[in-house]
């Protein structure tokens, strides 16, 4: 029974750490996405004085 116990925890942690890699990988795009935004001369939410 510990054996399982063992082998189910590794599993779990072998896919918990696909779906922060997965989700990584996708936020990586929309946050190029800010950026190229964002260096582009957008000023909504500018503080103008």
């Amino acid at each position: 029974m510990e054996k399982w116990l063992v082998v189910a925890g590794i599993w779990t942690m072998c896919a918990t750490c696909a779906v922060f890699f997965i989700r990584g990988a996708t936020c990586s795009v929309s946050r190029e996405t800010v950026a190229a935004r964002d260096s582009s001369g957008d000023t909504r939410g500018a503080v103008r004085e």
